[in-house]
């Protein structure tokens, strides 16, 4: 395998939508996304109408950077995201933005189409 390096700076693809942003990376066939989410950001509010599906349907695996998330799951199952953590978000959720900071995740699976609205 070659050497391969890329930068958030530059990403592959960058994908815009209300109050938020997905930069993403194609690594060795991989796709990394970095999702800014700003304050106000809800999923259910920002991503649906792109999406077209009631709940947000791709599954992730995310480092959280920065920022609280509040995810609550298609079974009722609530709980916070926060700086630090790693979470496994199975299909069928809506998240949204805490407080005043913007949230930053590292997402390993799940950005390939998040947002993609085609």
């Amino acid at each position: 395998m070659d050497y391969e390096q890329r930068d958030f700076a530059t990403p592959t693809e960058s994908r815009e939508f209300p109050h938020g942003r997905l930069d993403l990376l194609r690594v060795a066939g991989a796709d990394i996304g970095r999702l800014t989410l700003q304050p106000g950001w809800r999923w259910s509010d920002d991503v649906r109408p792109i999406a077209g599906t009631d709940l947000c349907e791709a599954p992730h695996f995310q480092y959280h950077v920065s920022g609280t998330l509040r995810v609550r799951t298609a079974d009722g199952t609530e709980f916070a995201a926060v700086p630090g953590q790693v979470t496994a978000l199975p299909s069928g959720h809506d998240a949204w933005v805490v407080g005043d900071d913007p949230v930053v995740v590292v997402d390993w699976w799940g950005a390939s189409d998040y947002a993609r609205g085609d």
